[in-house]
């Protein structure tokens, strides 16, 4: 079963966040799917992951260009794999299936949005239910994480 980690941003956006989230993965010798929940928001990061620091950029590519499965990291709007990730990022509320097909899940929510907070309500009770064991990590003012349960 995957390991599953629960992310609720309070001190950051998911921009601010992810990039360093996703290079851990990728140091770990680890391929990387994110899910969004829309194309428009698959498209942003997509632009974001080029530029998100001065200093180092996400080699990635999204599930609608050539040659998915030889990029370390795939954006998608599905649920596909095409990459072979053992880990998958699933952002702002996006559907969550197969969990059990990764070594981990990370599901990342803003807690200033009201919509988002429900919807990982509802996600957590879900994988509970269905017998996943799961982490719910909160920001710290010093924008750190810190394990609440």
């Amino acid at each position: 079963m995957a390991e599953i980690l629960f992310y609720h941003l309070t001190e950051t956006t998911l921009e601010q966040a992810l990039p360093g989230l996703v290079e851990r993965s990728l140091s770990r010798g680890w391929r990387v799917v994110i899910q969004t929940l829309t194309d428009e928001r698959r498209d942003a990061l997509d632009n974001h992951l080029w530029t998100w620091s001065d200093a180092s950029f996400l080699a990635h590519g999204t599930d609608g260009e050539p040659h998915p499965a030889e990029q370390p990291i795939i954006l998608t709007t599905t649920d596909a794999n095409p990459n072979g990730a053992t880990v998958r990022f699933v952002v702002e509320g996006a559907d969550i299936s197969r969990a059990g097909d990764y070594e981990r899940l990370v599901v990342m929510f803003d807690g200033h949005d009201q919509e988002q907070l429900e919807r990982a309500r509802v996600q957590w009770k879900a994988l509970k239910g269905d017998g996943h064991q799961l982490t719910y990590w909160q920001q710290t003012p010093d924008r750190r994480w810190e394990k609440k349960a």
